[in-house]
């Protein structure tokens, strides 16, 4: 109920009118990301001057949209490729970016990463 945990993460990167709501939100998931807006993930929709964010994720019954409006300074932006609409995020980078955390700076350390194990 109302987790943004276990998903997916899309950063829509064109500016988005903050005044659309749920379906006009989808229509973009749809319509520009050709992704379907039911499938659990987390979309992430940043204004122009980058103070307000809104983060919409499709729960069992129902879309959950999550809204933050910064009362000072500004979202950072993860770097990305220009020629896509979205970067995918993980956890860790969405948390940054919504506490404010500079992404620029920071560096992943390495983690060990256990090999699924097929067995034929």
């Amino acid at each position: 109920m109302f987790s943004l945990g276990a998903a997916r993460y899309y950063l829509y990167r064109e500016p988005t009118d903050m005044r659309k709501s749920f379906d006009g939100l989808c229509g973009l998931v749809t319509n520009r990301l050709k992704q379907n807006p039911m499938s659990g993930d987390v979309y992430l929709f940043v204004n122009k001057p980058r103070n307000r964010i809104k983060l919409l994720r499709w729960e069992t019954g129902g879309f959950v949209l999550f809204y933050k409006r910064l009362e000072k300074g500004t979202f950072e932006l993860p770097w990305g490729e220009k020629s896509t609409e979205s970067n995918k995020l993980d956890f860790g980078e969405l948390a940054m970016l919504i506490t404010g955390i500079s992404m620029r700076n920071a560096k992943k350390r390495r983690r060990f990463l256990q090999q699924n194990d097929v067995d034929n």
